[in-house]
């Protein structure tokens, strides 16, 4: 499903780490994310409205900029 707000996101189900891509390019990681809310994000009709209610506010996160060693390099 497309988003007007998110590009990407991905998870990392051993560490429960969700990262989002924003359209503007800012990539943020949440922490403590449990499984069946990425399930749900990935399936919502509106990602954006999901992610605004059931993630904004709720885990621990952190932006990922450009010289963070968590960021993956295209190769």
């Amino acid at each position: 499903m497309s988003s007007r707000a998110i590009r990407l996101i991905s998870y990392d189900e051993a560490t429960q780490r969700l990262s989002v891509t924003f359209v503007t390019g800012r990539r943020y990681l949440y922490e403590r994310v449990p499984p069946h809310i990425y399930a749900a994000f990935v399936h919502a009709p509106s990602r954006g409205q999901f992610f605004n209610i059931e993630i904004r506010g709720f885990y621990d996160n952190r932006e990922i900029t450009r010289h963070d060693p968590l960021r993956k390099r295209s190769a």
